[in-house]
């Protein structure tokens, strides 16, 4: 590849990557959490069952100590995006996790990043589309436009859903409706992948400017509209609540990867890959807490528990505000480019979770139909498809909380297993030429390996149980497919 990438180019490939809808909906389940009347073990966190030796109720939130969360966030993947670098500058081509942890781990590891990160695509973009539908929805009543909750809200909802009022529309569990527009985009983004898509870097610098606009509006219009009293107390759930307010918030920073698989094509890849990735996490950081900061400042942090548009909503609930007035034109903008921002959020997702598939299939892990070519749009139309149908009927039934805690579980695996591999590779291969060098020997990839698996037990119990119930059906699905190949080519 050619080297024409510098510190500036790869900090703002990174700031595109990482500034994406998470911001604008998980945001409101890391601060308000998932309150529950009962206790129950597999809805508490495991660092709670862990400290008070039995089940809590529901998640608890980080409340204004979000900010906190998210500087430990970004200190994980500070750690993690170097081990990244180190991984992805050992191989003469740039790609994922998968791709370059089958060259230097073998295949057996190879599946299980790819497993795991069928996992993490799949369910980051459920918890998008969910988001996507909630911002959809604000849009149309900020034209007058309101339709009926049962055709635009989750069927089931673990925390009901209510107005603004905080009147219940519906109670707690599943209802009779679908989540529509959630359904939708998905859908029709896939129809778009399938026929081919080709985003210049123009259009993407356009949607990376909508999307910092929109919260830089919003964190200097609601400036003039915090209360104060609001931020008191500012830890309610102490280092539980941060623990886990962290572990929710956890995959609107996992677009840094970018970074990392991009160093082949940088000039000096041992100085602008760190570079990059620190002032990568730096800015968003930055821009990430003045979003949290602001947020719990406007209203009360328990009234964006579960909540898919929480900065939207927020900016509604001010506005019926004496003076508040203001925020109406701002409260479109920022609809905008939340709505922006989620449309190539999940396309660019979808993107990835279609080409996983297709990788795996091409290198015989999965049957040959995943890395069949459309023999006029020339892309992977089998897999594209599966993939659109695996998000797209999730999306319409289950809420956003439930998915972001998936999605986190399956990133934080594979960067256990990313910064393991550059252990175990420095002791297995360390002749091997490497294009950078994490710092410090194995120090930095055991704190990471550390912090990744302390974020983990800020996540509820269920979530484990579900994770390893994925990974024992994908080794399962791996052993299985295993025979019957070698059975396939011996034949």
């Amino acid at each position: 590849m050619k080297k024409t990438l510098g510190p500036v180019s790869l900090t703002a490939l990174g700031i595109g990557a990482v500034i994406g809808s998470g911001i604008f909906t998980v945001i409101g389940v890391a601060i308000g959490g998932s309150p529950a009347a009962l206790a129950s073990f597999g809805d508490s966190p495991v660092i709670d069952l862990i400290l008070h030796h039995g089940a809590v109720a529901g998640r608890p939130g980080a409340g204004p100590a979000l900010a906190l969360s998210l500087v430990l966030v970004a200190i994980v993947c500070a750690l993690t995006g170097l081990c990244y670098a180190e991984l992805a500058s050992m191989i003469p081509i740039a790609g994922s996790a998968y791709t370059y942890t089958y060259a230097t781990l073998g295949e057996l590891i190879a599946w299980i990043i790819g497993w795991d990160l069928i996992l993490e695509y799949a369910f980051s973009n459920m918890s998008v589309s969910v988001g996507f539908a909630a911002h959809v929805v604000a849009l149309l009543d900020w034209m007058g436009l309101p339709l009926s909750p049962k055709w635009l809200s989750p069927a089931y909802l673990p925390q009901g859903l209510q107005d603004l009022q905080g009147k219940d529309i519906y109670p707690i569990g599943w209802h009779a409706g679908f989540n529509i527009p959630a359904f939708l985009i998905v859908l029709l983004l896939t129809v778009v992948l399938v026929r081919g898509i080709r985003e210049s870097a123009r259009t993407n610098n356009i949607m990376v400017l909508v999307k910092i606009a929109a919260i830089l509006l919003f964190v200097f219009f609601g400036l003039s509209f915090i209360h104060p009293a609001n931020y008191t107390p500012f830890s309610p759930n102490g280092w539980s609540g941060v623990l886990a307010g962290g572990s929710i918030i956890f995959f609107t920073y996992i677009g840094f990867d970018s970074v990392s698989t991009a160093s082949e094509e940088c000039e000096r890849p041992k100085r602008d890959v760190p570079i990059g990735i620190l002032a990568t996490l730096l800015i968003c950081t930055i821009l990430y807490i003045g979003v949290a900061a602001v947020l719990t400042g406007l209203v009360p942090w328990q009234s964006v528990a579960n909540d898919a548009a929480p900065v939207v909503n927020a900016l509604k609930r001010v506005a019926l505000e004496p003076g508040g007035g203001r925020l109406h034109w701002v409260q479109l903008a920022v609809l905008i480019g939340a709505i922006v921002g989620m449309i190539s959020s999940i396309l660019v997702f979808q993107l990835g979770q279609a080409r996983v598939w297709f990788a795996m299939s091409r290198d015989r892990l999965l049957p040959n139909i995943f890395s069949r070519i459309h023999p006029r749009f020339r892309t992977p139309a089998f897999a594209t498809w599966v993939a659109g149908i695996l998000v797209a009927i999730p999306a319409g039934l289950f809420d956003v909380g439930t998915f972001a805690t998936m999605s986190n579980i399956g990133t934080l695996f594979a960067f256990v297993l990313v910064s393991l591999g550059v252990i175990v590779l420095r002791y297995k291969e360390p002749e091997r030429h490497r294009g950078f060098r994490v710092p410090f020997g194995p120090v930095i990839p055991i704190l990471s390996v550390i912090f990744c698996v302390l974020l983990m037990a800020g996540l509820p119990a269920i979530t484990w149980v579900r994770f390893f119930v994925w990974l024992i059906i994908g080794l399962f699905v791996y052993f299985f497919y295993s025979r019957k190949r070698s059975e396939f080519y011996s034949n």
